[in-house]
């Protein structure tokens, strides 16, 4: 018997070796009861070239009391913000994984403001 986590993975896997095959940068996304992530990885996967979260002091700031950081709103910044970050890497062109989790609520609404904000995916 898998477990959730596990479950989750297994969907990402094949993704992953998609996105590895086209050898363009990827935009990662993980989300927690809590917080959401997103990093900007190179086309070998060897580093980051961005990252947002809810976890950074700055943004928890602007988000106000804790536990903010598991909303809609807060994936739209998170997703506004990786783009920004990665544009400023040079980077345009993405690759969206979800990483397993439904293209549905705060997944869908960090890629949409990252579209808004220039990256092309």
């Amino acid at each position: 018997m898998l477990t959730k986590k596990e479950q989750r993975l297994r969907r990402a896997r094949q993704t992953r070796i998609r996105i590895a095959a086209q050898g363009v940068a990827r935009l990662t996304v993980n989300r927690t009861n809590l917080h959401i992530y997103a990093n900007v990885i190179s086309g070998d996967g060897s580093k980051v070239l961005a990252s947002a979260s809810t976890a950074e002091s700055e943004v928890r700031q602007t988000l106000g009391s804790a536990g903010k950081g598991g909303n809609i709103a807060a994936a739209q910044m998170i997703g506004k913000r990786v783009a920004e970050k990665a544009k400023a890497a040079g980077v345009e062109k993405v690759a969206f994984d979800r990483a397993g989790f439904a293209y549905h609520g705060r997944v869908k609404a960090l890629a949409d403001a990252a579209r808004e904000a220039g990256l092309q995916f």
